[in-house]
């Protein structure tokens, strides 16, 4: 088998000051790569060191500092046509994808880009719910990030729905594939399900949230993602009621579904720490048996060099993961002198909702239903399908759910190894809607309610297991003509209060 050159770049995750959070991987991945023919000496791992702890510091300043770092310390090696193979730990993969969707993605005269593999960590491509927290409760959770002082200027990108985020994502979602291949970039997200439930803390249940690491749920990590734009139709009067006006329906303008991307669910891992992490717990020994899963996952990344390997190795992955999922359905954690406790965990998904006016006008004050059923009806959603709803905070047009797509598209019974029923079938639901009822709801200028009927269709598209879905929802703005009128004046016209002048029943085009 022929030596393959190979150049490794490591990058951590967020609030990281040390070097030592990526435990044996790199030393590891060299003493395993020999059999395979990928000559990794220690000379070309390199392991980025990036702060993030300082508030000022945002997302886009990294990746401006990435592209520099690579020019100095890597351009000399760089100078034949070799490129890197990046790894990646949390917030560390979309610090590299900003780096390259901004210098090469979006600038076709930057020409190859010199990294030729993205082996995202447990990534928080589409944020994390826990980011909301803010610095003074998840300086707490140290222990999850692997680090000491959270930066606001990050944490405002991880926030689930940031602006910054869903550019990004956007970027990607609504993209060809083209740039997934030999002169472009191989990406791949490998992220763990389990919760280490010796750090869990019992102040915030999102550390133990089912379809996640406990820090970045599987749907927010994984890339194969969707695009929705639903438009509100042009308002219509309603006949014998003046100044009434009816738009009730929501429109698909456009829907994107993103390229293929390879994503595996490592068995057993959590998103940090000594015991589970799937980076940091990584020894260096090769008798280390609980790592073994994830270094061939990364060394089968690090083999691709054909888009027909990639392709493949996506559905190999796909297979693996069912497999894993399957397997880990039910958690049991046994405790001292009390009744274990059984997790169900199922496969999510997420759903990004932005709403903003035809006009761009972002709108803050609205109330979001989503129904099934023939009758477009919310009671008819499958108990147990809704699992939480984070409203964005610097971005209040912004609101992200998470369901439990497995409910909703309805489960079979569960058993334990006893025989005995953990959880019934559940029928689940053939259809999925939205109905918008946005403020002001009358004045001058407003916005009419409006619903997008639930259907099979919409099901399809909207939901995907363990993925992340974005839907633009375009409100009309209503705008009475009475907001600005014109008044002939002639000699001795006597002034004119219009203080209490009303909205009219007519609006414009």
């Amino acid at each position: 088998m022929p030596v393959v050159k190979t150049l490794i770049v490591f990058v951590h995750g967020w609030s990281v000051t040390n070097t030592d959070t990526y435990g044996g991987l790199p030393l590891r991945l060299r003493a395993e790569a020999a059999s395979l023919g990928l000559d990794i000496r220690i000379e070309e791992i390199f392991l980025g060191r990036y702060i993030s702890f300082h508030d000022e510091v945002r997302v886009s300043d990294i990746s401006r500092a990435f592209r520099t770092a690579v020019a100095d310390e890597l351009s000399a090696l760089l100078q034949d046509g070799t490129r890197f193979v990046c790894i990646t730990h949390s917030t560390g993969g979309p610090v590299i994808r900003d780096w390259w969707q901004r210098y090469y993605a979006s600038n076709p005269q930057a020409g190859i880009c010199p990294m030729s593999h993205l082996v995202m960590l447990a990534p928080a491509n589409f944020g994390s719910a826990l980011a909301q927290l803010g610095k003074s409760r998840i300086s707490r959770l140290k222990s999850w990030f692997e680090g000491v002082e959270p930066g606001q200027g990050v944490l405002d990108w991880l926030e689930l729905g940031s602006k910054e985020a869903c550019t990004l994502n956007m970027e990607w979602l609504c993209s060809d594939g083209s740039q997934i291949g030999p002169t472009g970039i191989f990406p791949f997200v490998l992220t763990g399900q389990s919760i280490d439930r010796s750090i869990y803390d019992n102040l915030n249940a999102y550390t133990g949230e089912t379809g996640s690491d406990g820090v970045v749920r599987v749907a927010a990590a994984n890339l194969s993602g969707t695009y929705i734009k639903l438009l509100q139709e042009v308002p219509q009067a309603i006949p014998g009621k003046p100044g009434a006006f009816s738009a009730r329906e929501l429109k698909v303008e456009t829907i994107c579904q993103a390229p293929k991307t390879a994503l595996r669910v490592i068995s057993g891992k959590s998103h940090s720490g000594e015991k589970m992490g799937i980076m940091r717990s990584v020894k260096v020994t090769q008798n280390d048996v609980n790592s073994m899963e994830t270094i061939n996952a990364i060394l089968a990344c690090m083999q691709v060099a054909s888009g027909d390997q990639y392709d493949a190795l996506c559905d190999r992955f796909r297979a693996e993961t069912d497999a894993v999922q399957k397997a880990e359905q039910v958690e049991i954690e046994q405790r001292l002198f009390r009744s274990d406790v059984r997790f169900i965990h199922d496969r999510y998904s997420m759903v990004i909702f932005r709403v903003q006016d035809d006009e761009g006008h972002p709108v803050a004050d609205y109330d979001l239903l989503l129904t099934a059923g023939p009758d477009s009806d919310p009671n008819h959603l499958p108990q147990g399908f809704f699992i939480d709803r984070q409203r964005n905070a610097i971005n209040p047009d912004t609101i992200t759910y998470y369901l439990n797509r497995d409910v909703m598209k309805g489960t079979g019974e569960i058993t334990g190894s006893d025989k005995n029923p953990i959880r019934t079938a559940q029928a689940g639901s053939e259809m999925l809607g939205f109905r918008i009822i946005a403020r002001p709801d009358n004045g001058f200028v407003h916005y009419l309610p409006c619903e997008f009927k639930a259907s099979p269709d919409m099901l399809q598209t909207a939901l995907h297991a363990n993925s992340t879905t974005l839907v633009d929802i375009v409100l009309r703005r209503i705008v009475r003509k009475n907001v600005f009128l014109v008044g002939k004046v002639t000699s001795g016209t006597k002034a004119v209060n219009f203080a209490k002048t009303k909205p009219g029943d007519e609006i414009v085009g």
